[in-house]
């Protein structure tokens, strides 16, 4: 990405072909990802969301997506389930990659030898550390799982 604002952009144009592509799928998950980005903007009253809020709004999507997909599964609507995924899989192609295992790691193993952590304890600190350094590149819960594992080992 070349600026704070290019997600932002390429969201518009995203819904923009959808649009012209007459994908009503695709425009409808789009546009209400563009309402969410717009209520940010509202709530914050700033001009312009840069993309640091626009993927913490996606997150969130994410997340909601998946337990619907969850529950319809549970309840055996598939049909519904199916078109959670479809808007799973769009909403994924605007996240930033996810950082492999081993760097993961090795950022974990870094804090906790700069941090001085030694227990359980300490995990707190070293998970704010740690999710400041990979800044959204990384699911939390498998930060949370890691540390926890690198602590209990300490």
């Amino acid at each position: 990405m070349k600026g704070p604002y290019d997600l932002r952009r390429k969201i518009n144009q995203d819904y923009v072909q959808a649009m012209k592509a007459r994908d009503t799928a695709r425009s409808s998950a789009v546009n209400f990802l563009r309402a969410q980005i717009k209520n940010v903007k509202v709530d914050k009253r700033i001009e312009k969301v840069p993309d640091e809020d626009i993927i913490q709004v996606i997150k969130k999507q994410v997340k909601q997506r998946q337990d619907s997909i969850a529950q319809f599964t549970a309840g055996n609507r598939v049909d519904l389930a199916a078109k959670e995924e479809s808007e799973l899989v769009l909403l994924r192609s605007y996240l930033p990659a996810e950082m492999s295992t081993g760097a993961l790691t090795a950022i974990v193993d870094e804090v906790i030898k700069t941090s001085g952590a030694a227990s359980i304890k300490d995990m707190g600190r070293v998970m704010k550390d740690v999710l400041a350094k990979v800044a959204g590149k990384a699911d939390s819960q498998a930060v949370s799982a890691m540390v926890k594992e690198r602590l209990s080992k300490a």
